[in-house]
Order: structure tokens, then C-alpha cells, then sequence
């Protein structure tokens, strides 16, 4: 997996799905709070005035030149949870957020949160 800071990097940048659609552009990076390794980003998706974050899980995903590849389809993407572009993810959602992609949601060994804006 990419170092956190070099994901940091690439925002704004676009990220593609894995037929090359493109999604939206990388606006943030969270961590994994039990590893402190990526673990997902939001993409800027949808249509003018009508903007929000959509949460992709990072494993899997590669960078190319001008964008970063993850593995799962826009559309699935398009229906993840999401937030306002001004907005924060309640602890309560993230077990929703990994749902959405059939990952296991285990929160830390004293109910802390899983994920962490880096």
C-alpha cells in the first residue's frame, strides 16, 4: 500500500475505476486507526452544485501517471455512503461505509473509531 503522505499528494487528482471510468477527483485520505495505513479516500462526485464525498476503500488500488486505479466500478461508488464536501463521517456510519463493500467493520478493542482524515 501507498504512505499516507504520498496519497496526500495526489489530491485533486482524478481516480478511475477499474475500466478507466473516471469517478471524480481524490479529495481525502483516511487511515485505519488501528495501523495508521490507508485505508479509504473520498472522491469529488457528482454534478455541479450538487457535489459530495464518496467514501472507496484503498485496497487494491493502483496509481497510474495522471490518476489512481481502485478496484471497484463507479456505479457501486456512485451509490457509497457519502458526505457533504464540508461534512465529517459520524463514528455511527462507518460500519455502513464498509458494508457497502462487503468489508468487515471491527472497531477498536475500546469501541474507538476505524478511520481517521489524515
Amino acid at each position: 500500500m501507498f504512505p499516507a503522505e504520498n496519497l496526500r499528494d495526489w489530491r485533486g487528482h482524478k481516480v478511475i475505476d477499474p475500466d478507466d471510468d473516471k469517478i471524480g477527483e481524490l479529495e481525502a485520505v483516511y487511515v485505519d486507526t488501528g495501523t495508521d495505513e490507508p485505508a479509504f479516500i473520498t472522491v469529488r462526485v457528482g454534478f455541479i452544485g450538487r457535489h459530495r464525498l464518496a467514501f472507496v476503500p484503498l485496497a487494491g488500488a493502483t496509481v497510474k501517471p495522471d490518476a489512481v486505479r481502485v478496484r471497484y466500478a463507479k456505479k457501486l461508488i456512485g451509490d457509497a455512503p457519502a458526505i457533504d464536501l464540508d461534512g465529517e463521517l459520524a463514528a455511527a456510519e462507518e460500519p455502513r461505509v464498509f458494508a457497502h463493500y462487503g468489508l468487515p467493520y471491527i472497531p477498536g478493542a475500546g469501541g474507538e473509531r476505524r478511520l481517521a482524515r489524515r
